[in-house]
């Protein structure tokens, strides 16, 4: 069996990486350009771009942000926050990132993960679910809808979505481990090759994460950003404080 990819996740707001628990209390931890260099040198398999920012705020992506790291990166990367049309991919794209990402605007026009689907191929497509009490969130995770979130999963790998970037706001930058009761419902729900989860920390990740070895992608907390090490075959990712809290 393949071994599962690690892939940073950076939440961008205003040009800037964030940090924060359960999606609030955000802070300051760097320049996107400089850490995705940093994780790049590391041995990150991909890295994901989340603007967290810009669904919020009706603000453009950051295209220049995109830019800059595609001049730095040799690893393919994605980026999401306020894609709502194929043009909006196809800029991103174009201005060099390998995916985009698809949550809120998924939801309210799911044909748009089939025409991006079709324009760009399914590899291109992944959609974010931030998943709260059992339905998806939007907005940042600020707004709870009454879409139920396996069903979603199912039918946006239906209509296309080659990847589900799936977030449990429960466990969202605890360092507590996966929310294994969601990733198991949504895996079993799809291809457990286009499932990705975010939230592997702790002593208690490590541990599910030898358990659950069919999920394709470990997506890293954004606690590992200052000083996150790693090595192809034998990760470890070090925190700011030099406590090993992660070793495969």
């Amino acid at each position: 069996m393949p071994r599962p990819r690690l892939i940073p996740c950076l939440d961008v707001a205003h040009g800037r990486v964030v940090k924060g628990i359960s999606f609030v209390g955000l802070r300051d931890v760097g320049d996107p350009v400089e850490l995705a260099t940093h994780y790049s040198a590391g041995g990150a398999d991909e890295l994901v771009f989340l603007d967290i920012a810009a669904t919020p705020d009706d603000a453009t992506t950051m295209l220049s942000v995109v830019a800059e790291v595609a001049e730095v990166l040799s690893i393919p990367f994605t980026v999401g926050g306020g894609v709502r049309s194929v043009d909006d991919a196809s800029r991103i794209i174009e201005a060099g990132a390998d995916r985009v990402s698809l949550n809120s605007a998924a939801l309210a026009n799911p044909s748009l993960i089939t025409e991006i689907a079709e324009r760009y191929g399914a590899q291109a497509v992944v959609v974010a679910i931030d998943a709260g009490e059992g339905v998806v969130h939007t907005h940042g995770g600020r707004v709870a809808t009454q879409v139920a979130t396996v069903p979603w999963a199912r039918e946006a790998c239906a209509r296309g979505a080659g990847e589900i970037l799936l977030t449990s706001i429960r466990q969202d930058g605890r360092r507590t481990g996966f929310d294994l009761e969601l990733t198991r419902a949504v895996r079993d729900a799809v291809s457990r090759d286009r499932l990705g989860r975010r939230g592997f920390g702790g002593r208690r990740g490590r541990r599910a994460r030898r358990r659950r070895r069919r999920t394709r992608g470990l997506h890293c907390p954004r606690e590992s950003f200052a000083t996150a090490r790693t090595a192809r075959g034998n990760h470890q990712i070090r925190h700011q404080s030099s406590t090993d809290w992660s070793t495969e």
